[in-house]
């Protein structure tokens, strides 16, 4: 008879979830089976090397440099400072390349052949942090594009090796810092020969100790290295990226370290921090992983941007100094406080494996271990609840367990050992990190525990470890409503706060008269993914449908100069595609784009190079006005595009900015056709349904109005929901399943989903893959569509408020 001190309830009140116990006769009891481990300390695995998180691929920290202190020393803390919270053990960073890699671009140490800056961009700055509170921190950099002047084009080539060289020099006689790791080109295609050459110069140029992983992508570059034992010998590391857990066996037996060299990529809530902590136990278990490094470090951009709120925990709001610890930093914890890169993994079947109900663990012991020092960590998590974004994640069973661990060869049992517990719940039921006291061992070396489901748990003699906690930081706001920005306060050659650059890259730099923001790029750089078709930084609320942007520009020489309004669109691929541009050329041409197509042109007189212009764009509904000089040179009427961010943006040539002024209306959901969450009425007639038995979901009191997928309106390439009139035509857009929790598209089998899983008011809601999340269940309770993520109901933006 197994009894526990506490029980867990979940949504379904028949399903007892129960805590973590050590045979402790209190409240509750149950019989189960019993099933048996046995942890051997004198059984050796693999190395261990370490839980880290990534900076970059691309501007995915952009935000934390503009939070002030304390807030801004406050995130450190919880990501890097030991026995705090994630106390991570490595720090992948991007390599700047002056390309986009995912949410913008990164400066590189060297725009053009002969320059070369150490000034530029944040990673240094972060790679200092991090080494400032923990000095064992491994680093490692990764290009994933460069400038384009590199090779004339070629990737792989002298120019290139030379430029990495020069990373690593400014590195070490800037910053103090060694680069433990350095990759080739992050999910591309290798080349064996250039590997080669590159390993012997960072031998020559004295970087010995700098291992080269290979080659974050696949498992394929094992291939090459079974044939070739020169290129064997210049790959210290085989990282993969998102493998699934698994390894293939000629990887495992090429007789290098395997890593997860990036993985996770999940949304931070419950749901992300069970992914996490699955993996990282199961990396080894199944995969012989031996470090797992998460995509993204701190998810520090605006949210509407790719894969908003994918982070170890977030950091969006620097003009509040709001930022949210999240469940996959306690996840981290539960390994990193308790063990150090160096550890042993004990050999499979004698420490590490998968328990007898489902779930995994893995038991790690110090170098050395003269004192019989060890920790094990288990998880227990649900598939359903565990899945990644990426990749699928195949079905298999577990339950709630009772296992006994046996402990011997030499690992101590006279020490206290300490248990500390972690439970998840999409609920939003959450216990994290919370110290369980001692466990109590029998005199055969054995414990038992009660192990409850959607759980971490450390069995550690290790000492020291903390919960750490700083002061609730201030309430979360929308981007100011009136925001205006003269580039005077910053050093030269950093980045202006909130501006997020997606193609080029903009500087501050010593203007004539004052400093300026420059956009510096002017040669297309060798990218890592599709971008746009010339420089742009989007900056600014969202949500905006009335907005106003001013700036001054000049054009240094050649070429154009512009800026934008409810540009919806950012990351890879072209962001002139959606949105209003109004557009400069130095001869004094102009356009006005709703996305590529033309709503005005023609020509301003008097219009030169150096000279500097006020550009102005104005949108108040469907009327989009364009200025220079504040004298209106054009309007049109329009409404293709109903909400986004404003831009900044020129050709491939130099141009400065100064002086910008955003002035925003309140975000809101009461513009435009989008479906939208806000607060719950059942008097507004815009947001009470009926569900007819055609399968289409219509306004109660409008009933030629049906909820409706978009085919033309999207946020980063996902389809939005609408309300438009009910039509046979639109059939396949119009038919929908309400299964109790989702409400699913038929033809599609997809779900209607809150974009990007945001939990506030005025949220688009979005077409996207069942995954399950909170953010896809819905209630239905009197005609109104209640979103179980944030409360709030499901409401046709165009519709009467009262």
């Amino acid at each position: 008879k197994i009894c526990t001190q506490q029980m867990i309830g979940y949504n379904d009140a028949s399903l007892l979830k129960m805590t973590v116990l050590i045979l402790l006769l209190v409240n509750y009891c149950f019989t189960a089976e019993i099933g048996n481990v046995v942890l051997d300390g004198s059984t050796n695995g693999r190395r261990f090397d370490g839980i880290g998180g990534l900076s970059g691929g691309g501007a995915t920290s952009r935000f934390l440099p503009s939070y002030e202190d304390p807030y801004r020393s406050e995130i450190l803390d919880y990501l890097f400072l030991p026995n705090f919270a994630a106390s991570l053990q490595i720090l992948k960073v991007e390599i700047g390349g002056d390309c986009q890699t995912t949410e913008g671009t990164e400066d590189s140490h060297m725009h053009y052949r002969d320059d070369l800056n150490y000034n530029r961009g944040y990673e240094w700055w972060l790679m200092t942090e991090a080494k400032k509170r923990n000095p064992d921190i491994l680093l490692y950099g990764l290009s994933w594009g460069v400038p384009g002047w590199i090779g004339n084009g070629t990737y792989f080539s002298q120019d290139n090796i030379d430029y990495h060289i020069k990373w690593l020099e400014g590195a070490r006689s800037v910053y103090g810092l060694e680069i433990d790791y350095i990759g080739i080109w992050n999910e591309k295609p290798y080349e064996v020969d250039w590997i080669v050459e590159f390993r012997k110069a960072l031998d020559m140029n004295g970087y010995s100790n700098t291992i080269i992983v290979g080659h974050d992508q696949g498992w394929d570059i094992v291939d090459d290295m079974d044939k070739n034992s020169t290129f064997n010998s210049s790959v210290g590391i085989v990282g993969a990226h998102y493998p699934g857990t698994t390894s293939p066996d000629n990887a495992q037996e090429v007789g290098k370290q395997l890593w997860a060299s990036e993985d996770y990529s999940s949304y931070s809530d419950s749901a992300g921090g069970s992914c996490w902590g699955r993996i990282l136990n199961q990396n080894y278990v199944n995969g012989y992983m031996t470090a797992t490094i998460a995509w993204n470090l701190i998810a520090s951009y605006y949210d509407q941007l790719p894969f908003g709120g994918d982070g170890l925990m977030w950091a969006l709001y620097p003009w509040s100094g709001n930022y949210e610890v999240t469940s996959p930093i306690w996840v981290t914890a539960h390994t990193t406080q308790f063990t150090q890169p160096g550890w042993n993994y004990l050999a499979h079947g004698s420490g590490v494996g998968h328990l007898p109900q489902g779930g995994s663990y893995v038991t790690l012991v110090p170098p050395n271990n003269n004192d019989g020092d060890w920790t094990m960590v288990i998880e227990t998590f649900e598939h359903d609840q565990s899945v990644c974004i990426r990749p699928s994640l195949p079905p298999y069973n577990i339950s709630a367990q009772t296992v006994t661990f046996t402990v011997k060869g030499g690992l101590s049992t006279k020490k206290p050992i300490y248990m500390w517990y972690t439970h998840l719940s999409l609920d939003g039921n959450n216990t994290y990190f919370e110290n369980k006291g001692v466990v109590t061992v029998n005199s055969q070396n054995q414990f038992t525990l009660a192990l409850d489901l959607n759980s971490v748990v450390t069995i550690s003699t290790i000492t020291g470890q903390n919960k750490g906690q700083h002061p609730t930081p201030p309430s979360s706001s929308s981007f100011p409503r009136d925001y205006s920005d003269n580039f005077d306060n910053y050093p030269i050659d950093s980045e202006a706060n909130y501006f997020m650059d997606q193609t080029g890259v903009w500087e501050i730099y010593q203007g004539q008269s004052s400093k300026v923001m420059r956009q510096v790029v002017t040669i297309p750089p060798i990218v890592w993914c599709g971008e746009s078709s010339s420089p742009i930084s989007l900056v600014g609320t969202f949500t905006s449908y009335n907005a106003q942007i001013q700036i001054d520009a000049m054009i240094e020489n050649s070429g154009w100069i512009g800026v934008g309004l409810r540009v919806p669109y950012g990351g890879c691929g072209d962001n002139f595609g959606q949105g209003y541009f109004f557009t400069l050329h130095d001869n004094g041409e102009w356009t006005l784009n709703s996305g590529q197509n033309v709503l005005e042109s023609g020509t301003a007189s008097g219009i030169s190079a150096n000279t500097w212009y006020t550009l102005g764009m104005t949108g108040s509904g469907s009327s989009i006005c364009a200025t220079i000089n504040n004298q209106q040179i054009t309007c049109a009427n329009n409404n293709d595009w109903t909400s986004g961010f404003a831009a900044i943006f020129s050709g491939w040539n130099f141009a400065q900015f100064d002086n910008f002024k955003l002035v925003s209306d309140a975000p809101t959901c009461g513009t435009g056709d989008f479906i939208q969450t806000t607060l719950c009425n059942e008097t507004a007639t815009n947001m009470v349904w009926s569900f007819p038995e055609d399968g289409t979901v219509r306004l109660l009191n409008d009933a030629e109005k049906c909820l409706t997928v978009s085919n033309n309106q999207t946020i980063n390439k996902v389809h939005i929901l609408v309300i438009s009139t009910c039509s046979d035509d639109l059939a396949s857009a119009q038919q929908w399943k309400y299964d109790g929790i989702q409400l699913i598209n038929v033809h599609s089998s997809q779900c209607a989903d809150i974009y990007t899983a945001d939990d506030r008011n005025c949220r688009t809601i979005d077409l996207y893959e069942c995954t399950g999340g909170t953010n896809q269940q819905w209630g239905v309770q009197d005609n109104l569509i209640v979103s179980a993520l944030n409360g709030y109901c499901i409401a046709a933006t165009s519709g009467s408020q009262s």
